[in-house]
């Protein structure tokens, strides 16, 4: 029967129960999942497989569960399209009844007559298991805490792309293998074929074939898309879970790789944190200040900017993202603002909300010592102070205090749309379901000022949570363009739990709302699919600019239709699910 009781599985296939987060002492290294506790396939299911080890062309719309025979669709050969300068994707399944040893994919290069495709540009992932859990009772978002995970309906769920290239596999389950492929720029156009195949020591390789086309079009380098992209980093994160110094070279070189991953999804910001605990600790790992704020023994301030030099530098000169500095933030959750005290030889704290006059005199003072060693690092142009979801009248405080201390500054707020502070708002990121009015948009466009849209706990749908649809993350990059927002900010890009490849449950808010990209570094089915939307986002900018040039109106009128309904109105009206929507842009962006 369908959904036979776990420990039959248990007993017939000899999965594991809960084991130990490493197999070495790297924290990076082979880990074995959780166990998933839900029913699932018995053994009798399993044994109707027409061969013991199965292989096939799966979709990337779909999380195949790890223990349940999964539905393949019968694809001879699997046919993709790019563009010139594109990474896509494709996801196969493997299905064993028996346990497999050592199981490695490799995959050709590609070919098309004498132009080729090196066999480097496509790399073969494992796709692991989290655990995950669900929406509020109600339905309606994943906000809110929850202490006790036995409170959610958990389970595993395929998210993550692994790093290690050899993998044992268990009997009676399923693993899916990610394919991302990069098309260099400078490939001709045409069909190009290759194989992907899987070998292990105890079975006979399995192959598929797979082609791509090529079209005559190339997409710039992340860095030139015009789509506004501003995800938040933790460095605090990286530290704890790669257990290396603060700010250490082992730190840095830790983090390289993850923000470079950043950096080649379009990434335009660098989050910075000038003060401890800017969002009350609400992450595994809280933001620490830093800047160094000391008040001397005679009552003046000095400013010690180390650490937001070492961090800043770096993720400019190293990693690349180099457009925006956001500094957050002069509004935290706990009004509480750190300070060293020479006289006590502590650290003390100023309670004071915007408009008192120590908060006047802590942040005046700073912010007339920022700016000029701003200024003198070249960066004050690109730097923003930055506040989130803070009230209207504790940033009309704020802003007034910032446009007396210096009224070149630039400030930014993810938050509620305030028409009466709007325009003082360099860049402004408001929440989904929330529009600009097309006159104040159209102004903002005038003064060269950023305005998007954010996600976050708050929505059920669209969300990048770890049991979120895959096309959903998609879907919300193609509702910024359908709004006529300049790009889209999420607040947590690496916020880890305290387990992050195997349990993305949190404290609070709903599973793998905390961060996409897991230690590794390691991409997400999730940033992935989000990345396709991005380079699809600029994709529609470039078709735009080329239709309306020549005059194409029947091909323009109709990619603006398509577009236009990633909007909640329009996909309630289409009668498709996010993930068709999704299908049918993508398909369209690649005929015009």
């Amino acid at each position: 029967m369908k959904h036979t009781l776990i420990f039959s599985l248990l007993f017939l296939c000899g999965t594991t129960s809960f084991a130990r987060q490493q197999t070495d002492d790297s924290p990076l290294g082979a880990y074995e999942e959780l166990t998933d506790t839900r029913a699932h396939d018995g053994r009798e299911v399993w044994e109707r497989m027409s061969a013991p080890v199965r292989l096939g062309w799966g979709s990337t719309d779909i999380r195949y569960a790890k223990q349940d025979l999964p539905t393949v669709e019968k694809i001879g050969r699997l046919r993709l399209k790019a563009w010139k300068g594109e990474r896509i994707h494709a996801q196969a399944v493997l299905w064993t009844r028996e346990a497999l040893k050592e199981v490695k994919v490799t995959v050709s290069e590609l070919r098309n007559g004498s132009s080729v495709i090196p066999s480097e540009d496509v790399t073969p992932h494992f796709v692991r298991y989290v655990m995950t859990d669900e929406l509020n009772k109600d339905g309606k978002g994943g906000c809110g805490h929850r202490p006790n995970k036995t409170d959610w309906d958990s389970s595993l769920v395929a998210d993550v792309l692994d790093i290690n290239k050899v993998l044992d596999i268990e009997a009676c389950t399923t693993r899916p293998i990610w394919l991302s492929l990069r098309v260099p720029t400078d490939v001709r156009a045409g069909r190009y074929r290759g194989t992907l195949t899987v070998s292990g020591a105890n079975f006979k390789p399995l192959s598929l074939p797979f082609e791509v086309e090529v079209l005559a079009r190339t997409l710039p380098e992340p860095k030139k898309w015009a789509f506004h992209l501003d995800l938040w980093q933790n460095p605090y994160a990286v530290a704890r879970y790669y257990q290396v110094p603060l700010w250490s070279r082992a730190h840095f070189d830790a983090m390289l790789p993850l923000m470079r991953m950043l950096a080649d999804a379009g990434q335009r910001a660098i989050t910075t944190s000038i003060m401890y605990k800017p969002w009350n600790g609400q992450t595994e790992d809280h933001f620490d200040s830093m800047i160094t704020r000391i008040k001397r023994i005679d009552g003046t301030w000095s400013y010690d900017y180390t650490v937001f030099d070492k961090w800043v530098e770096f993720m400019m000169n190293e990693v690349g993202i180099d457009e925006m500095i956001n500094c957050y933030t002069m509004i935290p959750w706990d009004l509480r603002f750190d300070y060293y005290d020479q006289a006590t030889n502590r650290v003390q704290f100023v309670e004071a909300k915007p408009g008192d006059a120590a908060y006047t005199e802590y942040w005046g003072v700073f912010l007339k010592d920022f700016a000029r060693y701003l200024r003198e690092k070249g960066w004050f142009e690109k730097t923003a102070i930055s506040m989130d979801e803070r009230p209207m009248e504790a940033m009309r405080e704020a802003i007034k205090l910032i446009r007396e201390t210096d009224p070149e500054f630039k400030i930014t707020l993810a938050g509620n749309y305030h028409p009466e502070i709007e325009s003082d708002l360099y860049y402004l990121s408001i929440p989904y379901g929330q529009q600009f009015p097309k006159e104040v948009k159209a102004e903002r466009e005038r003064r060269g000022q950023i305005s998007t849209v954010y996600t976050c706990c708050t929505e059920a749908f669209p969300n990048t949570f770890t049991f979120s649809a895959p096309a959903e993350a998609a879907w919300t990059v193609f509702h910024a363009v359908a709004g006529g927002y300049d790009g889209y900010l999420r607040w947590a890009v690496n916020s880890w739990t305290a387990d992050p490849l195997r349990d993305s449950r949190f404290r609070s808010w709903a599973a793998g709302d905390t961060y996409s990209i897991y230690p590794g570094p390691r991409s997400s089915i999730r940033f992935e699919r989000l990345v396709e939307g991005l380079q699809d986002c600029e994709k529609i900018a470039r078709l735009r600019a080329e239709l309306g040039a020549r005059g194409a109106t029947e091909e323009l009128d109709k990619l603006n239709r398509t577009v236009a309904k990633f909007t909640p109105e329009g996909l309630a009206a289409s009668g498709q699910s996010a993930t068709e929507m999704v299908a049918e842009l993508h398909a369209l962006l690649n005929t015009l």
